[in-house]
């Protein structure tokens, strides 16, 4: 099983000083490998396909429209899940939340403690865009909280850091992430983008409520 991870918007609290309303990390997991070794090359064949360099790297807020829909359109027949936790900072209550890193340590805790359920000895790739000694602390923090007893890898397994500019499947975890952010905000395609893999989503919790 493999799973991959992303975020979207800021973990800061100063929202009348630009931060953003929400901030929202998504799971985005196969559980064959082939079938993600085919969405993989289907995304590659896609900037063939949409005249982009093989390197180009699909990020949801730097996309065109059309290239949203018809990378969403392109990798929906594909058997994956995904779940995301989606958290209105205005609800916020408590210091910990003050420290960014903290932040994220926890929302990150919040989406795998939904997804254990369906989670097998899962190899987890995280993005090693931003500080990798983070990344590494992350990968610790994660096993401690979603593994029930040290030592035991029953839903995570091994944690990789690997470049979302180098990966597909990281690039599909920002696809669908910002696809969730999309749907939490008043512009006209608000729901355009999550319409299109709504049969590949198990769980979007608003938290708190």
């Amino acid at each position: 099983m493999l799973v991959f991870i992303d975020e979207s918007g800021d973990a800061g609290l100063k929202l009348d000083a630009g931060s953003t309303e929400y901030f929202i990390v998504t799971l985005v997991a196969f559980e064959d490998n082939e079938e993600a070794l085919a969405a993989d090359q289907r995304i590659q064949l896609l900037k063939r396909e949409l005249g982009l360099r093989p390197e180009f790297e699909f990020k949801f807020n730097r996309a065109k429209r059309e290239f949203r829909e018809a990378f969403l359109s392109a990798v929906a027949r594909y058997e994956f899940f995904y779940l995301s936790i989606v958290i209105n900072k205005a609800k916020l209550t408590g210091t910990g939340f003050k420290f960014k890193e903290s932040f994220y340590k926890y929302a990150c805790s919040l989406v795998f403690q939904n997804a254990k359920p369906h989670l097998d000895r899962a190899t987890v790739v995280i993005d090693g865009s931003g500080s990798r000694d983070f990344r590494r602390q992350l990968g610790s923090y994660l096993r401690r909280r979603v593994n029930p007893d040290a030592g035991d890898a029953r839903h995570i397994g091994r944690i990789k850091i690997q470049d979302s500019r180098q990966n597909n499947l990281l690039q599909l975890a920002d696809m669908v992430c910002g696809a969730v952010a999309r749907s939490h905000g008043p512009k006209d395609d608000a729901l355009v983008y999550r319409q299109l893999i709504a049969h590949r989503e198990i769980y979007v919790q608003l938290w708190p409520k």
